[in-house]
């Protein structure tokens, strides 16, 4: 019996790539990559040697469940649990990990996001399954470190103990000394020249058993609510009382609630051409450039354009000239035109379009 897990976290919105990602069609369910296939495919893709397809389990809120379904049609409903409400990570992973534990007490679980980009997807799976070893060993909070290739304040930062002593015996992983939430300029510029952080890449493996012990030390109010209904699961029954659990936890994320608080957390370098694609600006760093820097997505010209980014829908011609910087965005109902030195302005755009043009454009 194969009893390793898998937690696709499929529930955020990804409103930074908007107008791609609206509200009703997130980012997750999205050919972002261009390759014929959504990121959420993508990622149970990149895991299908390392687990059975009955092992995997797609956590997103209950207004996506028919958008997973028709993204994942092999996967069976029990396998997609819904989430009355956005809770952050940290109740997501103790649903999943409770229903997995109550199914498996022997689990180990890896939990992935379900819109980060992975280009070297055999170095991948190769530390996935180094991590999987160690986690069955010991019992211990494992997580990928990425090699920060420059000091990004738009990521979270590991710093670890670089020595014989700090490591897992008989790994390759290091102890973890602190994390760190998204940083300064200059605070990110002292961490990539230390040499001793790695962006945190907000993935995750260990045993069902590990984790569920860490919420009731860390987190112990979110542990008590899902003791109280664990019979629950699994069961007709399951549906309400994940409403009254949701309405009863905290909103917080697995980094703040547990890991920056254990004491047995470890790191394991992986470079693997990682992204987050949290922003159009990282789509453009892991897309294929022409000559001037361009990346495209659509039935597209380009004339005297450089260093852009036009994803556009590709029944339709789209002529640009003279752009230097830019991203051009078209889906559904809206076209986007922005500096890419201004794509923090984003957020605020999809919120004034709420407010000034109503719901149908966020």
């Amino acid at each position: 019996m194969n009893q390793t897990y898998l937690v696709v976290m499929a529930g955020g919105i990804g409103s930074r790539f908007w107008p791609f990602s609206r509200t009703q069609h997130p980012k997750q369910f999205h050919d972002v990559m261009g390759v014929g296939r959504s990121m959420l495919q993508l990622t149970v893709d990149r895991f299908r040697d390392i687990c059975p397809a009955e092992n995997v389990y797609i956590v997103t809120n209950r207004d996506y469940i028919g958008l997973v379904q028709q993204h994942l049609p092999e996967l069976p409903a029990a396998q997609i649990l819904g989430e009355p409400i956005g809770r952050n990570t940290a109740p997501c992973i103790a649903y999943a990990s409770y229903c997995i534990r109550k199914r498996d007490p022997e689990a180990v679980i890896v939990v992935s996001p379900a819109d980060h980009a992975v280009l070297r997807e055999e170095e991948f799976r190769r530390l996935i399954r180094e991590a999987i070893v160690a986690a069955r060993q010991h019992p211990a909070l494992l997580t990928l470190g990425i090699p920060p290739s420059r000091p990004d304040t738009g990521y979270g930062y590991i710093q670890y103990l670089d020595s014989a002593a700090s490591r897992l015996p008989d790994t390759n992983l290091f102890k973890v000394k602190t994390f760190t939430e998204k940083p300064n300029l200059e605070l990110a510029k002292m961490f990539v020249e230390s040499g001793d952080f790695l962006w945190n890449a907000g993935l995750f493996i260990w045993r069902a058993d590990v984790i569920i012990d860490a919420f009731h030390n860390y987190l112990n109010d979110i542990a008590e609510v899902f003791d109280e209904g664990v019979e629950q699961l699994g069961t007709p029954a399951e549906a309400a009382f994940i409403d009254e659990a949701y309405a009863r936890c905290r909103n917080i994320s697995i980094d703040f609630g547990v890991m920056e608080k254990a004491d047995n957390v470890y790191v394991l370098h992986a470079d693997i051409g990682w992204s987050d694609l949290g922003t159009w600006n990282s789509l453009h760093q892991v897309g294929t450039q022409d000559e001037q820097g361009n990346v495209t997505d659509g039935n597209v010209m380009l004339y005297d354009t450089r260093d852009c980014i036009v994803k556009t829908p590709h029944e339709r011609l789209v002529v640009v000239q003279g752009l230097d910087g830019y991203i051009v965005a078209e889906h559904d109902n809206v076209l986007l035109i922005c500096q890419r030195s201004e794509e923090q302005r984003v957020k605020e755009f999809v919120a004034d379009a709420k407010s000034k043009k109503g719901a149908g454009y966020n």
